[in-house]
């Protein structure tokens, strides 16, 4: 199978912590110091209580799949998908390294790092165990 090729990115100013983390294999979380909820897309302000006491949190990059699509009708077929996160935020991801008739809802995955273009590590998911 060809695997697909990945855009860049691009970083801001408040995302620039977690691309860094991705390039050394580390997925992070954004977590709000005021109400302990962690969130996904990475923001200073938390999205829940609107507080700007937020940090930098690793995680731990294991989730399970909420939703999902096989993307076929295209040159590199892909997965994508919605992963609910065991931190609790849900994340639009790519699932990799599976059977694309093998992927299930509520199965579990883990993060994995995968090259773009520009050599950028971009965090997706594979079924966890392998």
């Amino acid at each position: 199978m060809v695997e697909r090729t990945i855009p860049d990115p691009t970083p801001t100013p408040e995302t620039a912590a977690f691309w860094a983390a991705a390039k050394e294999g580390r997925f992070l979380l954004r977590t709000c110091r005021a109400c302990a909820r962690a969130h996904w897309y990475p923001r200073a302000i938390c999205p829940f209580c609107a507080s700007n006491d937020t940090a930098w949190v690793e995680a731990s990059g294991k989730g399970t799949i909420y939703s999902y699509s096989i993307m076929r009708r295209v040159a590199e077929p892909y997965a994508m998908a919605y992963v609910q996160l065991a931190e609790g935020p849900t994340m639009m991801t790519n699932i990799v390294d599976a059977d694309f008739d093998s992927i299930a809802v509520g199965q579990a995955v883990e993060v994995t790092f995968r090259q773009s273009q520009g050599g950028f590590s971009v965090p997706m998911f594979r079924p966890r165990g392998i």
